[in-house]
């Protein structure tokens, strides 16, 4: 295998995996710190009233992860609003800087939020609408954004189409609160992300070396590998793009009530 191929697999493996969490980890943020900005004074209260369940969900992602990495949790708060510091819940964790497992895990307690709030967004689907979950996995199953970029799209277009098809049920409106709840915490603080980039180094070491290995057993290995990422990748994908839509939903409803607020103080 030449340079170029390995560095190709490399490079797709990091686009789905971190520049994917990346990307729509931003993307929700934004919309998120300017959902609450259009509240003014009253944005503070409703992101208590928000918090009640997506707090929980957020921190909870990141003591799960610190449990799967081996990370000790010294501390943890659920939901405890800070009104001096803004903070609503936390979790405090140690480990041993010489094992690269836990250093890595850094990386994951970090996106947790985001990473796991897309997990827990497919099994609310596969408890609540079984049959649309099946339908949707075998649409993203044939997805193959390796080796047939083009159709990929469109098995994703019809994944959304027949999400929106149970729309009538009370199922349905019931994934997209809790969603709502969910994708409204689900931005990453500054000691999420400075916990994170601290295990960076380490994630991207380990898919390197597996990639070099891989490459020495053969191009057929390799490129599996890459498959096999991109396919989970897909799967987290659709989720983080319903996410990302109920966000922006959120964030026109509350520029809406933005307008309608001044149009009241005007009179």
């Amino acid at each position: 295998m030449n340079f170029g191929t390995f560095i190709l697999n490399f490079v797709l493996q990091m686009v789905f995996t971190l520049g994917l969490v990346v990307l729509f980890g931003v993307c929700i943020a934004l919309c998120n710190g300017a959902f609450y900005r259009n509240f003014g004074p009253r944005g503070r209260t409703l992101c208590y009233v928000t918090g009640f369940i997506g707090t929980p969900v957020h921190e909870a992602s990141h003591a799960l992860m610190c449990l799967v990495f081996g990370h000790r949790i010294l501390e943890i708060k659920f939901f405890q609003p800070d009104p001096s510091s803004g903070v609503l819940g936390y979790v405090r964790h140690s480990y041993n800087p010489k094992n690269i497992y836990q250093r890595i895990g850094n990386l994951f307690i970090g996106i947790a939020p985001v990473l796991v709030g897309a997990l827990i967004l497919a099994g609310l689907l596969y408890l609540l609408l079984p049959a649309l979950f099946s339908d949707v996995a075998a649409e993203l199953a044939a997805v193959d954004f390796i080796d047939d970029f083009s159709s990929s799209f469109g098995h994703i277009g019809r994944a959304f189409a027949l999400m929106f098809s149970y729309i009538g049920t009370w199922q349905w409106w019931v994934f997209v609160l809790v969603g709502s709840f969910i994708a409204l915490h689900m931005t990453l603080s500054r000691e999420d992300i400075k916990g994170a980039l601290s295990g960076l180094v380490a994630y991207v070491i380990i898919f390197l070396v597996a990639d070099i290995v891989l490459a020495l057993v053969s191009h057929a290995a390799l490129s599996a590998f890459t498959c096999g990422v991109a396919a989970a990748g897909t799967f987290l994908l659709f989720f983080f793009c319903i996410f990302l839509v109920i966000s922006l939903v959120l964030l026109a409803i509350s520029f809406i009530v933005r307008g309608i607020m001044r149009m009241r103080a005007r009179r």
